[in-house]
């Protein structure tokens, strides 16, 4: 590898070889793609086996909780690491850990997201097939030695090599990297780009041909008649993405309540058996739905429910299927993550919205007015509205149903719809689910470059803990002889037996009686300590939060606590210099 290294120095500019590099993680991200697929697709065909098929339907009690448990024993005996969420987890390794990913990320996904998927849980396989290749792209840079900044790039770019492998849209892919990973748009990081969302798309073709998860030509033109219905549908996809967040969050809680593993696993896999079996298109990643609805054949989209078989010829009765299927889809896939499942959020996102259009439509079509919209132009458009809304990803949504579709003519309900959705989101909730806990905790990395910096500041970098500490029942001549003497500091924190902070003392605060013999053993630290102007939480506060400290105390130095204890101090000049030297690197 030394060899290897001095040769690409002497023979191979960095910039030709970060587009080497490119290409290979789009192709190693759309190779892990397509093996997704096909684990996934294996597996739900040998469940729709002809014995199976037979009692299907009495199987989805089973199917969750057989896919959990074995997801179960992979992640407690064979990887033997917790696999946190998939996209989220990037970012964290994106924003604080200068995006080195662990390599058993690179197969934790792989494994584990086909058997939830493929046993019925009803989450996608987009979140995972980021994962791996986020992965890929960090550990392949690492490989090679790559700067931090190269590093970041390279993940972008693996990132989109997925995207681009599981639905054939290479341009919607590059603005998924740019918009959810917050990556600079410059021509530099543009062309790798590219190159990674073509090889990664290539890939796919030559594994799986020219099938797409999404098969649709576009038939009716946009009507400019129908801009209030797209207007009212923007509204609702807007309602349905706080709808999805806040379920999503709620579920989770409850589901925190539970320490065991094994607790979590049993409630979440009778509560989906049961959502399985009375609403079977919520089995698995839900694509056979999308596509049904926009064909328009909802009878097959919705399948056979339970107690509704000879009910499904009524139109209102359709309507209310569908509109079942919309709210339970999110209690589905969340139930399905808190219970132990892998997957992503992402694809559950599109059947929900597809269906919510679908639904939209025909209530227009069938309430009496004298208006005909297209049902499967609101199915595309409702995909575009939940994706804006919950993913706060709207130029990803207009890019990636126009690709799906094959062309541009709806560029204008997508547009409208897909702002209107992620504005009321917006409004409602600050961030999407990818980003709401790490935002919460200053850990987010946006396209605002004074706080990317300010995020990228590790505290354990401009710590300082050469300062002595003192007693507060020692006396003026204790503090010249053991703290003032041997230090070189101006400040003297009071530190009681159990390592808490009381306060401090300032040389300026002893300048005038340090000499005057007389005090030394009068005047005690107790008498002569003050509080500090403000103190920083060690685990909670952000590079921001700590900024800000130092605005409003006017102070040039401040104490850090660590789980209640003294850790040491933070000083304004210090900071600022870390800062500019992250500011010019970035």
């Amino acid at each position: 590898m030394r060899k290897f290294l001095i040769w690409k120095y002497k023979y191979i500019s960095e910039q030709k070889f970060v587009y080497i590099l490119s290409i290979l993680v789009g192709l190693l991200a759309g190779l892990g793609t397509v093996v997704l697929k096909n684990m996934t697709h294996f597996i739900q065909e040998l469940l729709e086996g002809k014995f199976i098929k037979e009692i299907h339907t009495t199987l989805y009690f089973v199917f969750p909780i057989i896919g959990l448990f074995i997801v179960y024993l992979l992640v407690k005996y064979v990887i033997k690491r917790k696999i946190h969420p998939g996209i989220p987890s990037t970012l964290f390794s994106i924003s604080k850990r200068n995006g080195i990913i662990e390599r058993y990320k690179i197969y934790a996904s792989l494994i584990t997201a086909p058997i939830t998927v493929g046993f019925g849980g009803s989450v996608g396989l987009q979140g995972p097939a980021v994962t791996t290749g986020a992965a890929l792209g960090s550990n392949v840079a690492q490989f090679f030695h790559m700067s931090t900044k190269t590093r970041m790039l390279l993940i972008g770019c693996a990132s989109a090599g997925a995207m681009a492998s599981m639905f054939k849209a290479p341009i919607a892919a590059i603005i998924f990297a740019v918009e959810i990973f917050s990556l600079d748009i410059a021509f530099a990081s543009l062309i790798p780009l590219l190159l990674a969302s073509v090889s990664a798309v290539v890939t796919s073709y030559f594994f799986l041909g020219t099938d797409v998860l999404l098969r649709f030509d576009l038939q009716d033109e946009f009507q400019i008649k129908d801009i209030l219905f797209y207007v009212a549908l923007g509204i609702g996809t807007g309602l349905a993405s706080v709808y999805f967040s806040k379920i999503f969050f709620k579920i989770n809680g409850f589901f925190d309540r539970f320490k065991s593993p094994i607790k979590k696993l049993i409630v979440g896999g009778v509560a989906i058996g049961f959502m399985l079996y009375f609403i079977p298109p919520l089995f698995g990643e839900g694509y056979g739905l999308i596509n049904n609805l926009l064909i328009g054949d909802h009878a097959a989209a919705i399948g056979n429910v339970p107690f509704f078989d000879h009910l499904t010829e009524n139109i209102w009765v359709i309507i209310v299927l569908l509109i079942g299927i919309t709210l339970f889809k999110a209690i589905a896939m969340t139930t399905t993550f808190a219970a132990g499942g892998v997957g992503g959020i992402f694809i559950p996102t599109l059947v929900m919205g597809s269906v919510l259009g679908n639904a939209f439509a025909k209530i227009i079509n069938n309430i009496g007015l004298d208006f005909h919209v297209s049902e499967s132009n609101f199915t595309l458009i409702g995909m575009t509205g939940l994706m804006a809304g919950v993913l706060h990803a709207p130029l990803t949504a207009i890019f990636l149903i126009a690709e799906i579709t094959g062309g541009y003519e709806l560029f204008v309900p997508l547009m409208l719809v897909s702002a209107i959705s992620f504005l009321f989101t917006r409004y409602f909730i600050s961030h999407s689910i990818y980003t709401l806990e790490l935002a919460k905790r200053g850990e987010l990395k946006t396209h605002n470059k004074d706080k990317n910096v300010l995020m990228l500041l590790n505290i354990d970098k401009v710590l300082e803990t050469n300062f002595i500490s003192i007693s507060p029942d020692m006396y003026l001549g204790e503090i010249l002889h053991k703290a003032v003497a041997k230090s070189s500091r101006n400040n003297f924190p009071v530190i009681n037996d159990k390592g808490e902070f009381l306060g401090v003392i300032l040389l300026d605060d002893i300048r005038s009686i340090m000499f005057d013999e007389k005090l030394y053993n009068k005047v005690q630290v107790s008498q002569l300590m003050h509080s500090a102007p403000d103190t920083i939480s060690y685990e909670n506060d952000s590079m921001e939060a700590i900024m800000l400290k130092f605005k409003t105390s006017g102070a040039w130095n401040l104490p850090v606590i660590k789980k209640g204890k003294y850790y040491g101090f933070i000083s304004k000049s210090r900071l600022l210099s870390a800062y500019r030297r992250k500011l010019i690197d970035a």
